[in-house]
């Protein structure tokens, strides 16, 4: 795979909050501020032992997913592109006290991402429904 790249090391939840969005516009996350990258947070009404369940079967229903890293309240999954393997870094922080879950999707390599990365998101926000 020539567009795998290497994994970012700024993953992970650092005081509730996770990384920010590089300046390309091939990311989206539920905690940035600007316009370009912002993307409304999921939420939950169940127990976050429920939520992380439906997520997880969400994760696994996708194509091409590998669940990197998972805790009580956080994930992180590598989804490839069909096509030329391209993989994006998605992450999920399950704040409890909010009942939100706090997203984060980038692509590793590139530029533009052509919107695929918000479409994910979108995607699970509706399955989560």
């Amino acid at each position: 795979m020539v567009f795998v790249g290497k994994p970012p090391n700024n993953l992970g939840v650092k005081n509730g909050k996770l990384a920010l969005c590089p300046n390309s516009p091939n990311c989206v996350s539920s905690q940035s501020a600007d316009a370009t990258h912002k993307i409304a947070p999921l939420s939950f009404t169940s127990t976050l032992e429920q939520a992380i369940t439906n997520l997880k079967k969400i994760i696994h229903s996708l194509p091409r997913t590998k669940i990197i890293t998972e805790s009580k309240d956080y994930l992180y999954i590598e989804f490839k592109s069909a096509l030329l393997g391209f993989v994006d870094d998605v992450e999920f922080y399950l704040d409890r006290n909010a009942k939100v879950i706090q997203v984060r999707s980038a692509s590793r390599l590139g530029e533009s991402d052509l919107g695929v990365n918000r479409q994910r998101i979108e995607t699970i926000r509706g399955k989560l429904k």
